[in-house]
């Protein structure tokens, strides 16, 4: 099966209602003869997308709800997209969470989208859309964006981490995006982090439960006696960017179990660099103490070990969209 290639230096009435756009022109382009595509992000409660030229360059963005009963709601919201700028683009690209086999358009599965479980996206869109369509998974469309024009465009072995929900990512090797024979190379969440033996549920052994956004709030709602649904990664930060001392060792701690992990990563498949994105990869407090914490298990080992160097992710929110779009171009061999 191909992968993709990174190339070096290249740079429904109710649904449609609540659709939201933003007109972002680059007008460096006009003039220019450029083709433009229609691209998704889909995520467990919104869809995000833009129209785009092979460059990368936002025309337009908007976003809109994520249907979550049926997958006949979520063809009609992304045709409905689709029939608001049809006569402007060459084809659909789409980054979505789950199992995805990109050669086919397949999604074994689809995060918290049961509907997408076992579906060909793709056909089943096109019949909707009758235009070129490409799918990949998300954290692998983050990786893509990296590898092709961000923090990874210098690398020939990378690995993308993004903190979200769960940790989810994307593995570059010799400039080309690992898959793995069953899709699942950079799902990360599903690393057991938990070594004793014990008999149960194993969701809190996951990287995922303990790794995620939601990893950090748990201890924060508990110490601070907050209900957890009070809390979100901003009222976190907020709070340790003020200096409150027992949200900065709840941060200390999430950090260096976070290390821990990205030191695993580097001695499974010793990357040049390993990118963090996500939202709060946003947050430079957070990136210090990852820093303060490679620092410190290093310093902890009785011999010399390879270090990882980790960097910020560039494109942070639109990473998913710009690595759909690269997808899309590869595998369609548009030049």
């Amino acid at each position: 099966m191909p992968n993709d290639v990174i190339k070096n230096g290249e740079d429904l009435s109710d649904i449609k209602n609540k659709i939201k756009t933003k007109k972002t022109i680059n007008f460096s382009n006009m003039g220019e003869s450029v083709m433009n595509y229609l691209v998704f992000d889909v995520g467990g409660t919104a869809i995000k997308y833009a129209l785009m030229n092979e460059k990368a360059d936002f025309l337009e963005k908007g976003d809109m709800p994520t249907p979550q009963d049926t997958i006949e709601q979520f063809v009609d919201a992304i045709g409905g997209v689709f029939d608001k700028y049809k006569d402007k683009i060459e084809g659909i690209a789409i980054s979505m969470p789950g199992r995805i086999d990109s050669e086919r358009g397949y999604a074994y599965s689809g995060g918290a989208l049961k509907y997408n479980y076992d579906k060909d996206i793709c056909s089943i869109l096109q019949k909707r859309c009758p235009v070129p369509i490409t799918v990949e998974n998300d954290g692998k469309c983050a990786a893509l964006a990296e590898a092709w024009i961000g923090s990874l465009s210098d690398c020939n072995d990378g690995i993308v981490v993004i903190i979200g929900t769960g940790i989810g990512g994307g593995i570059i090797k010799d400039k080309r995006l690992h898959k793995g024979p069953h899709f699942t190379a950079g799902e990360f969440s599903f690393i057991l982090i938990d070594n004793r033996n014990s008999e149960g549920e194993a969701l809190s052994s996951l990287w995922a439960y303990e790794g995620g956004y939601p990893g950090l709030i748990r201890p924060v709602a508990e110490k601070k006696n907050i209900p957890q649904e009070e809390l979100d990664g901003r009222k976190v930060f907020e709070m340790a960017n003020q200096g409150d001392e027992e949200v900065l060792q709840i941060l200390d701690d999430y950090c260096y179990r976070f290390v821990r992990q990205l030191f695993n990563l580097q001695y499974i498949y010793d990357p040049e660099k390993i990118a963090i994105g996500g939202g709060i990869s946003a947050q430079d407090i957070l990136m210090e103490y990852i820093q303060k914490n490679i620092e410190k298990l290093a310093n902890s080992l009785p011999f010399n070990i390879v270090v990882p160097e980790v960097v910020r992710c560039k494109f942070r929110n639109d990473s998913n969209l710009i690595g759909a779009l690269y997808h899309y171009m590869t595998k369609l061999n548009v030049q």
